[in-house]
């Protein structure tokens, strides 16, 4: 295997010293023009890449903020968070920052790779996702002092108010109160929940907003539980159209169980069957159904302003103050 170039090498081909290949990788703007072009030009015939570590090391930051990569696991939903990521890191480009994805399969292996990254001085911060009751990992951050914002609450008792953290999130309250209001007055009052098992944030959050609507219009309705399961929400709701309470539409918690209940009511002759869903994934979109958007790309851009807010560059790690700490998305209803 070649040896690869180094900054000796480059300052050999150009006919400089060190210090100025080190002057033109770092602070190019007091190199003479002519002298920076051969040096740049040398860089690019060998191949040269400057050592990031030892860049680091000068200049005590790595401009890269990490980000847990979620595993495979298929489905529909999981698109929501693959955009995030991707405008993320466009936006974070954009403010001359890096995106450094890392997998772990649980928070346990995510804070020892955090730590990794953090110690060898890889990331000047992390976003975290998927935040849940008592998540170690942002106990961890905190006591460390690493810079961090969360896409999701930190479900706590005040999250607003009393906030643990910064965060980012989607109001799923605002968007299921939206769909409930827009079923009611398409549909009827007698209006079903699906809705995944208690004790989930995201999940009971999504059913506050049909809960108040349902209040707000005096209607009533039955709650539904399924795990996130295209296969069993469609045996469910299968059940209840034969069987169950005469309903007059769903809301749903997710697209993957609004294209199951939409798929149950076209086994059953009712294709005009009322469904909304969560998410706006593209297989809704296929089918024709009703979805909330969550628009991760304003999750994005928040998640970078309490970061970063109008500087260049991460913000040391500060005390979540009431009303400055957090951002929430208004996301939109989606009607086919």
């Amino acid at each position: 295997m070649s040896k690869l170039p180094t900054v000796e090498d480059v300052a050999l081909a150009a006919g400089v010293s060190r210090q100025t290949v080190s002057n033109v990788i770092n602070s190019p703007a007091i190199v003479r023009e002519s002298t920076r072009e051969r040096v740049e030009q040398a860089i690019a015939d060998l191949g040269y890449r400057p050592h990031m570590a030892a860049r680091r090391l000068r200049t005590q930051r790595s401009s890269t903020i990490g980000i847990h990569l979620d595993p495979y696991a298929g489905g529909i939903s999981g698109v929501v968070l693959d955009r995030f990521v991707h405008a993320l890191t466009e936006r974070a480009g954009e403010r001359g920052m890096r995106i450094q994805l890392y997998a772990a399969r649980t928070p346990t292996e995510e804070i020892a790779k955090m730590g990794e990254l953090s110690d060898g001085g890889e990331i000047d911060a992390v976003v975290i996702t998927g935040t849940f009751h008592g998540d170690p990992r942002t106990r961890w951050l905190a006591e460390r002092g690493i810079p961090f914002v969360a896409f999701g609450r930190p479900w706590g008792d005040d999250d607003v108010e009393a906030p643990a953290h910064l965060w980012v999130d989607v109001d799923g309250a605002a968007g299921t109160r939206a769909a409930t209001e827009h079923l009611l007055s398409l549909a009827g009052p007698r209006l079903a929940f699906l809705g995944w098992p208690s004790g989930s944030g995201t999940g009971d959050d999504r059913e506050r907003g049909w809960v108040e609507a349902m209040a707000a219009a005096d209607a009533s309705g039955p709650r539904y539980v399924c795990e996130e399961s295209v296969g069993q929400a469609r045996a469910l709701v299968g059940g209840i159209l034969a069987a169950g309470p005469d309903i007059d539409g769903i809301v749903c918690v997710s697209d993957s169980l609004a294209i199951g209940a939409h798929l149950a009511a076209t086994e059953a002759g009712r294709g005009d069957f009322p469904v909304v869903g969560f998410d706006n994934t593209p297989p809704a979109e296929a089918l024709g159904i009703s979805s909330v958007e969550q628009l991760p790309e304003q999750v994005a851009a928040g998640v970078l302003e309490l970061l970063m807010g109008p500087s260049g560059s991460v913000i040391a790690p500060r005390r979540a103050e009431a009303g400055a700490a957090h951002v929430l998305v208004t996301p939109r209803l989606v009607v086919r």
